[in-house]
């Protein structure tokens, strides 16, 4: 693996999710711009995440990262809770970017994606994949260093996005 520097593990998880999601969301959020405390989908992606898995410690901080909960074992699960399968590839790398994150910190670790109204798991592992997660955080940082949000794409996601005003109206 190549040698990055700390300050390269600086980015949270949620903006590896918004590269795969919209890189223009994930500027603005970057730039504390945060539009989700205004937004039902958001709220019922809470709602579904306070209301499953009971007994487990929710909301891991581990450095820039929250991870939704923690199994410890043989090897450390962490999990993150999904309404829906719409959005896996950023669901996806966002659980890569945890286990090499934690990787990076001498933590051997597996992610599984929770989606509890389908009733169904997807266990991630990042054997082999660490270049990918790489470019990625690659990508976010110099999205992040812009001066101004990349051209919005619309999409069908675009109607739910709570930064849909931004982009949009």
């Amino acid at each position: 693996m190549e040698s990055y520097p700390e300050t390269h593990l600086l980015i949270r998880g949620v903006e590896i999710n918004y590269l795969f999601i919209c890189k223009t969301k994930l500027w603005y959020f970057a730039k504390g711009i945060t539009m989700e405390q205004e937004n039902e989908y958001v709220d019922l992606g809470k709602f579904l995440h306070e209301r499953s898995y009971f007994g487990e410690e929710k909301e891991v901080q581990i450095g820039p990262i929250k991870i939704d909960f923690v199994k410890k074992g043989d090897i450390i699960e962490v999990h993150e809770v999904k309404k829906g399968k719409s959005m896996e590839k950023a669901h996806e790398m966002q659980a890569l970017y945890y286990i090499y994150y934690l990787k990076r910190h001498g933590i051997n670790a597996k992610a599984v994606l929770n989606y509890p109204k389908l009733r169904e798991t997807k266990e991630i592992t990042l054997d082999g994949r660490e270049q990918e997660v790489e470019e990625a955080i690659n990508e976010v940082e110099q999205i992040k260093a812009l001066s101004k949000p990349p051209e919005p794409v619309k999409t069908k996601k675009c109607k739910k996005c709570a930064y849909y005003e931004l982009c949009w109206v």
